[in-house]
């Protein structure tokens, strides 16, 4: 039995060891000397510019792209000694377009990696159902075809195959850049759903940093020729860029970003004071960002905060707000 076969059903660790990538007549790496550690069970994004080397740094894991120095490990196993491919049928795989075999029904779609490694129709068959469920389609969807589905659906599709073997690992390169902003951030959001309820380990790249703060455990910002800049949490990221590199493309706005990453029920709040009655009020899950974001729209400097029963129990004011932003991580 194969190592990815073995895996199926967890996540696993990766680990980029000095991992070089160079083309022919080239004189900069694509990638260099690419290393880093992603836990098991995180979602690593991939963000830089152009030429920063994102999509081939992910394609090395599944090696549609050869290394040409160093190493990629998949749970201490190397994968330029796996077979090639056992490897990718043991890793999710979700592209931007989506790349649904177009004359194949949604449910064959899904079942493409199962009937590859051998499975029996009813397994299969259970398998399509459940998925379809975890990603918020309809039993029925199973005998639709890829032109009848809207692009969200799609991408949910997409999803839905990828982790059909449950895989270990997914790696996922910029896999809602074509939907519209409103899809977009549904899908975000039943994307970080989905990884709660099945904890893979995420290669994601995206070439929006609003996106990676929102989705990734770790950020790996890459400058050009893959050169690895800063690999840190979303939060220190945004408190301390390592270099003006990094600061300026996380932007001018990243203490603003900082405040999206916490909600009021994390802070500590202020007791109600007289006088603030009419304030603006919100419940403890919104973000100290929209909070803030309100205070400033409604021309008010407190905004008072719900509790889960209904009840008002704190108040949050633009001068805690502030303090919390200048507070060490």
């Amino acid at each position: 039995m194969t190592a990815p076969e073995n895996q199926r059903g967890r996540a696993a660790e990766i680990v980029f060891d000095r991992a070089t990538k160079r083309y022919p007549g080239r004189s900069v790496p694509a990638v260099s000397e690419l290393s880093m550690t992603i836990p098991a069970g995180e979602i690593c994004c991939l963000v830089g510019p152009s030429g920063g080397g994102k999509t081939t740094a992910m394609k090395m894991v599944n090696r549609l792209i050869d290394i040409t120095d160093g190493d990629i490990r998949i749970d201490e196993q190397s994968v330029r000694k796996l077979n090639v491919t056992e490897l990718r049928r043991g890793i999710g795989y979700v592209i931007q377009q989506v790349g649904l075999f177009p004359h194949m029904s949604v449910g064959d779609n899904i079942a493409t990696v199962p009937k590859l490694l051998g499975w029996d129709k009813k397994r299969t068959q259970a398998r399509i159902a459940e998925l379809l469920e975890l990603v918020g389609l309809e039993a029925g969807d199973a005998d639709r075809y890829p032109a009848q589905l809207s692009g969200g659906q799609r991408q949910r599709v997409g999803l839905a195959r990828a982790m059909a073997a449950d895989p270990p690992v997914m790696l996922m390169d910029e896999p809602f850049g074509a939907i519209d902003p409103i899809t977009r951030e549904r899908l975000q959001d039943e994307f970080l759903r989905l990884h709660r309820e099945v904890r893979k380990t995420v290669i994601f790249v995206t070439h929006d940093i609003d996106e990676a703060i929102k989705i990734g455990d770790h950020i790996a910002t890459l400058r050009e020729g893959g050169v690895l800049a800063q690999y840190d949490t979303p939060d220190r990221i945004l408190a301390a860029p390592a270099d003006d590199f990094v600061a300026r493309f996380v932007g001018a706005d990243r203490g603003l970003k900082r405040l999206a990453l916490r909600r009021l029920d994390e802070v500590e709040l202020e007791p109600l004071a007289d006088g603030y009655e009419g304030a603006p009020t919100v419940d403890r899950t919104t973000t100290l960002r929209d909070a803030l974001s309100l205070m400033l729209t409604e021309g008010s400097s407190v905004c008072l905060v719900r509790g889960a029963d209904g009840t008002v129990t704190g108040m949050l004011t633009v001068r805690r707000v502030s303090e919390l932003l200048s507070e060490e991580t």
